[in-house]
């Protein structure tokens, strides 16, 4: 029987930030939802892609994240994408507050998760690739994924 605690389930990932941010710092937080996000939570129904994490007030604010309805739900559905509060202790948003304030920096969620009954959601502290970095790193892959190729082809010989 496995302990649910230390079980991590995926339900989102932003593939994106990590092509265009260098990941500086992450954190991980809790989030602030009603009873019908989390039902559409667990069916996997949620989008990171153009979502962004912004410290109004002193608390950490996530936007543009899309949560779809769910279909069982009634007149009191949740709004798709509504501003959720992030869960964090004070001296991370303080944290991030500081580092957002340097040039260039932003805060980006990474993925989205489900740890034993609870949502988490890792954010981290990012910062701008221009072109010419997103051509270095694909090619850096490309390079990687022929090395690979190569090595499973004299393996089999």
């Amino acid at each position: 029987m496995a302990n649910n605690k230390s079980e991590n389930r995926l339900i989102a990932q932003n593939k994106k930030a990590y092509h265009d941010y260098f990941i500086l710092e992450t954190f991980q937080a809790g989030i602030s939802l009603t009873g019908t996000e989390v039902k559409s939570l667990r069916a996997g129904r949620c989008n990171l892609k153009e979502s962004y994490v912004q410290i109004e007030n002193g608390e950490a604010i996530i936007k543009q994240m899309h949560i779809s309805p769910y279909e069982q739900g009634n007149i009191f559905n949740h709004d798709p994408l509504a501003d959720r509060r992030l869960l964090l202790h004070k001296y991370e948003i303080n944290k991030l507050l500081g580092a957002v304030t340097k040039d260039g920096n932003t805060i980006v969620p990474l993925k989205i998760y489900f740890k034993g009954s609870l949502v988490k959601i890792d954010i981290a502290i990012a910062k701008g690739k221009k072109l010419y970095d997103k051509r270095h790193d694909i090619a850096k892959k490309d390079a990687k994924r022929s090395a690979e190729k190569d090595f499973k082809h004299k393996l089999q010989l």
